[in-house]
This record gives C-alpha cells, sequence and structure tokens, in this order.
C-alpha cells in the first residue's frame, strides 16, 4: 500500500525558527493592520525584492521607491537639496527624508530607507560599507549609521537588506 500523496493545497506549518525573516515581517506588518513601503538608494530594490519573494506579500507592501540618484531622491521622496548639499546623499539627515517622504507618499504605515556607499570604493570620510537608515512610523523617523566595511558590493549590499529587516522587525516589537 502506498503514502497517501499530501494535498498540493496545503502547507506545512512552520514554528517561528523556520520561518524566514521576511516571512516573519511580513506577519508582523500584517498583524497589526499595516502596510510597508521601501526607499531604497545603494540597495537598488533589493528590500522589496526580498518582502515581495513571500507568497503572499501583496496583502502588505504597497510598494517601493528605487532612488537612485540624488535628483530622484528629491522628486520621488521630497529629499531637499539644502539636505544633500549640507550632507551628502549617505547620511541620516537624507536617510531621515527618504523615510518620511515615503510614508507620505504612500499608504503604508511603516517605511525603511537606506542610502549609503555599496563599493568598491568610497572616500576618507565615506568609507565603501557605511550605510544610513532611517524608519517611519506613527512615533516618527528614526535614524542609525552602520558601518558593514569593504565586504564587496555583493557584500555590503545583502548585509544592509538584513540589516533593515531587522530594523523593522525591532520597530514593530
Amino acid at each position: 500500500m502506498s503514502e497517501p500523496k499530501p494535498n498540493a493545497d496545503e502547507k506545512p506549518e512552520l514554528s517561528h525558527k523556520e520561518l524566514s525573516k521576511a516571512e516573519t515581517l511580513l506577519n508582523a506588518i500584517r498583524d497589526r493592520g499595516l502596510m510597508i513601503a521601501t526607499a531604497e538608494s545603494c540597495t537598488g530594490g533589493l528590500i522589496v525584492s526580498k518582502l515581495t519573494d513571500v507568497e503572499g506579500a501583496s496583502e502588505v507592501v504597497d510598494r517601493g521607491f528605487v532612488t537612485y540618484s540624488n535628483e530622484a531622491k528629491q522628486e520621488m521622496l521630497g529629499v531637499r537639496a539644502e539636505t544633500l548639499d549640507a550632507h551628502g546623499a549617505v547620511s541620516e539627515q537624507v536617510a531621515a527624508e527618504m523615510a518620511a517622504g515615503a510614508l507620505e507618499r504612500s499608504r503604508a504605515g511603516i517605511v525603511v530607507a537606506v542610502t549609503g556607499i555599496a563599493g568598491p570604493g568610497g572616500s576618507e570620510h565615506k568609507p565603501e560599507g557605511r550605510v544610513c537608515f532611517g524608519i517611519a512610523d506613527e512615533r516618527g523617523v528614526r535614524t542609525e549609521t552602520v558601518e558593514f566595511g569593504a565586504r564587496g558590493r555583493d557584500g555590503v549590499r545583502a548585509a544592509t537588506v538584513d540589516h533593515a529587516l531587522d530594523l523593522l522587525l525591532d520597530a514593530l516589537g
């Protein structure tokens, strides 16, 4: 006698530890009745891509802004030219304005913004691996800078995506 075949529509129940970080995040956002948006520069859309890899993401992912150029940051997110001139694109001030702009221009209740130097290269003042993050929600905007170091372009971008998901999970508490 053969084993019964599992129904293709049935999904095995996964423990919290077995869920991916993106799935865990989307479940937390869904549980709070929110939507999420991203504002990405150095990651070029990798964060929203990671989220939309998850089945059912369309219920909670509103949009992703890919604002690689300073002009895109200004036009799409309302980042002020004065902020860019005073602090440069890779700064907590710009990350804050990106996050606030994405929150204002979307249906999201929580936003993550990232801007950084993925590499190769950088400068004495803004080295490869420096990434500035912004989180915006009903409590306001919070920022932080992380020095990932010269891991190479792919390494910095992957670390940025992972850290952004952690920040969002922390913000949802």
